[in-house]
């Protein structure tokens, strides 16, 4: 449902500062995939959610999104197919606005509206209800400021927002890494059972080896924006942390695995 075709991207181009990141890079993405990208620092990962999401545009190369040419589609063009969540808690939420208000603006992304859902209520029981699935007891407290919420709490409230449009594509960018380790175990378990639930296919870049491997269907190594590693089914499935570092051990970037 996605296909990147010999992608191309060099940052501050003819300069001192030049930096390829990609060359010639190609993936397909098939529908319902659950994919964790992993890759030391400068491997690619973010810029690869970029080009995606349309924040950066390649130098060469297509984007193919469910047999549609995407390639010079704009961001905000590209946001109204895909969602993405970021490592920041407060960025995939609007902190001065209560819970009610940030499901209303989510609901109706890519489409007018006006300022109405401040005041109407219409949603109040179906938006009750989409929360009632994190067991956050978030439900009873959708008239509350958003600011006033835990970061495990906002980037939950995040991927129901992320997903409320059923969007073609949901992108993960290090979601948990802002979070201490229980709090990010239960915002992952959240994930994975919305993703299932919904069967959306999503792309999660993260630095847990734990959790690449612990989720999704399909693991994804980048290194010097090569894949260098990817396998799926049962393939990952017998994957170990300990396998991970015998295939890397000439990695520069050992630090990855600590």
């Amino acid at each position: 449902m996605l296909k990147l075709n010999q992608v191309s991207k060099t940052f501050n181009k003819d300069s001192i500062n030049e930096q390829k990141v990609f060359n010639n890079f190609s993936m397909d993405i098939e529908k319902d995939d659950f994919i964790c990208v992993l890759g030391s620092n400068g491997a690619g990962k973010s810029t690869l959610l970029n080009i995606i999401s349309g924040k950066v545009k390649v130098d060469d190369g297509d984007i193919i999104l469910n047999n549609v040419d995407v390639t010079e589609d704009t961001e905000y063009e590209k946001c109204k197919r895909i969602s993405r969540i970021f490592q920041d808690p407060s960025l995939g939420t609007n902190p001065s606005m209560t819970i009610y208000e940030n499901l209303s603006m989510a609901k109706n992304k890519g489409s007018r509206f006006g300022l109405s859902f401040l005041i109407d209520r219409k949603d109040e029981g179906y938006f009750k209800e989409l929360l009632k699935t994190l067991h956050l007891g978030l439900e009873d407290k959708l008239h509350t400021p958003v600011s006033q919420l835990s970061g495990g709490q906002r980037q939950s409230l995040a991927l129901i927002m992320a997903v409320i449009g059923k969007p073609d594509l949901l992108l993960l960018d290090e979601h948990t890494a802002a979070l201490d380790p229980k709090t990010s175990e239960i915002v992952m378990n959240i994930t994975d059972n919305i993703v299932k639930e919904k069967g959306l296919t999503t792309i999660m870049v993260t630095h847990n080896v734990d959790q690449a491997i612990r989720y999704g269907n399909r693991l994804i190594m980048l290194h010097r924006g090569n894949k260098i590693i990817d396998v799926s089914g049962e393939k990952k499935n017998s994957l170990t942390k300990e396998r991970l570092l015998e295939l890397f051990k000439d990695m520069d970037d050992k630090s990855l695995f600590s």
